[in-house]
């Protein structure tokens, strides 16, 4: 089933700009935790920077999207994705659990934590 949370993973994992702004309400309310830093946005272009200018540099290469799971907690959506990704360091695995609400087919809401960069081996 092609779902929003699916649709997020795979063009996170393609690093495909306007795919995820196309996904994202223009007054998102995103907040995430990473293994060093709280981060909020709250509109698409915040949270690509977020996303693309902040967690996954240009020079990390997002190998795959490993694994995808989804459920739902009532009205909110969880997905979850493990990505494969080379970087200037060598192979890492990173894990990310995103809870979100949508109003049609973009998300309006997201709370996100992250696993951060675990080195493979």
């Amino acid at each position: 089933m092609d779902t929003v949370g699916l649709r997020f993973a795979t063009a996170l994992a393609a690093k495909d700009v306007d795919a995820i702004r196309g996904l994202l309400a223009d007054d998102i309310d995103f907040k995430a935790l990473t293994p060093r830093k709280f981060w909020e946005a709250a509109d698409p272009d915040a949270v690509i920077d977020v996303l693309l200018g902040n967690w996954f540099q240009p020079d990390d290469h997002i190998d795959a999207l490993v694994d995808v799971t989804e459920d739902a907690v009532e009205d909110t959506g969880r997905v979850g994705y493990r990505l494969a990704i080379t970087t200037p360091d060598g192979p890492h695995t990173l894990e990310q659990q995103a809870y979100y609400r949508t109003d049609g087919d973009r998300i309006g809401y997201v709370r996100l934590v992250c696993s951060g960069y675990r080195p493979v081996g």
